[in-house]
Parts: structure tokens; C-alpha cells; sequence
């Protein structure tokens, strides 16, 4: 279930939807949390990857949805705080509602009693803000407040489901996924310009890649 992908950054496959784990500069940090019913596979691969539960310092949220933030209640009463972009981390408190205005949203209605608010802060994040080592990028699309992070550090990009993998290769959150496609792709592409190069990209859905994950990136926002 756990796989290095490097030294400090680690695969947690979760059968369906993937989350990571990063040592940042020794900060432990969690990316997405799965499904409320794997919250106890999250903590059993934090353990397997040679931590404990305590260690935990932040989770980095890529959107709100149920199989990345249902794992979250999991981690309560840890001292840690959570991060999520700014669109969607009043979703994630429970302090707003999807709105019907959008294409997910009364999906999103329908699973919201599997989905319990955490305890923990949530720390809204804007374009261009930083955590760790790692910066923010709004990249809507999949959810409107979908954001993706890069650390140049540990060239690493986090890109949730802004992109899933499929046959070794990168393609865009398709339609019956996404909120609005046509906006992922432009996430997409403004991404592969903005952010500086990583190898590993970690991707919500599918099997990361380790090497040459900016080049993926730069060919699917290229149309090659």
C-alpha cells in the first residue's frame, strides 16, 4: 500500500484514490486523506513508512471532494493544521454548502452526511501562497477551488485531479468528473507555464510517476 517514490516522499495507495506523504524539511505532511472509511489505512501507511501518527505536522487538501477529505475526522485531536484552497476549504468546515450552480455540486450534496468537518484549522490558500516548501497554485477545473502545489525543493508536483494517470500518460480530468473541463485544461496549460520543472507527479488517480513529470505535464498542455 506504501511505495518511496523518493527519499522524502512516499505513495499511499488507497484502492482507488491515492493520497501521499512527504517529509518536507521535517515537516510531515499528509496530501488528501481518501475516503471516511480509509481514514485507518491513511494512519496504518504513515506507520509503515517508518512514522507515528504524532508526527504528523499539516495535510495539504488538493479540493473537496469525498475521497479526499473523507479520511479527515481520522486526525482529530492531532496538532496539525489543513490546508485547502480558498474556494473550497468552506466546504471542507462545513461552514458553506456545494451550490447547485455548478455541475458537481448536487453530487456533492448527496455525499455530504459521509463527509464529517474536521476539528483541525482550515487554512484557506490563494494563488502564489507557500507552505513548507512547497507553493500554491489555483488550478480549477475539476472543483472550483482545485488547487495543485509544487515544491522545487523536492521536485515534486501535487496535482490532485487536476490530470489522472491513464496508459502512461497524463490526461485531463474528464467531464463526467470535473466541474468544468474546458477550465481544467486551461489549468492545465497555465500550470506547465507558471511552475518550475518536478519530477515526480503525483496525481489523484492512477500510479504516479517518478521521473519527468513536468515533461508529462508540458506535453499534455502542448496537445502532444
Amino acid at each position: 500500500m506504501v511505495t518511496q517514490l523518493r527519499d522524502d516522499v512516499w505513495w499511499i495507495d488507497l484502492r482507488g484514490v491515492n493520497a501521499y506523504l512527504v517529509d518536507d524539511g521535517g515537516e510531515l505532511t499528509l496530501v488528501d486523506a481518501g475516503m471516511p472509511w480509509q481514514g485507518g489505512d491513511v494512519v496504518d501507511a504513515i506507520v509503515e513508512a517508518g512514522f507515528v501518527l504524532g508526527d504528523l505536522d499539516r495535510v495539504l487538501l488538493t479540493h473537496y471532494d469525498l475521497d479526499h477529505v473523507g479520511g479527515l475526522p481520522r486526525l482529530d485531536g492531532l496538532d496539525l493544521t489543513i490546508y485547502a484552497g480558498r474556494r473550497d476549504a468552506p466546504l471542507i468546515t462545513g461552514r458553506e454548502s456545494p451550490p447547485f450552480s455548478f455541475p458537481k455540486g448536487a453530487f456533492q450534496r448527496l455525499v455530504g452526511p459521509l463527509i464529517t468537518p474536521p476539528d483541525n484549522e482550515v487554512v484557506p490558500l490563494t494563488d502564489g501562497d507557500e507552505v513548507g516548501s512547497f507553493t500554491v497554485y489555483e488550478t480549477p477545473g475539476h472543483t472550483p477551488g482545485h488547487v495543485s502545489y509544487v515544491s522545487d525543493d523536492l521536485s515534486l508536483g501535487l496535482l490532485g485531479d487536476l490530470v489522472l494517470e491513464s496508459g502512461g500518460g497524463l490526461r485531463v480530468s474528464p467531464w463526467y468528473m470535473a466541474d468544468d473541463t474546458g477550465q481544467a485544461r486551461e489549468s492545465v496549460r497555465r500550470l506547465a507555464v507558471d511552475a518550475p520543472d518536478f519530477e515526480v507527479a503525483a496525481v489523484g488517480h492512477g500510479i504516479p510517476f517518478e521521473r519527468a513529470g513536468r515533461a508529462r505535464l508540458d506535453d499534455l498542455a502542448s496537445g502532444r
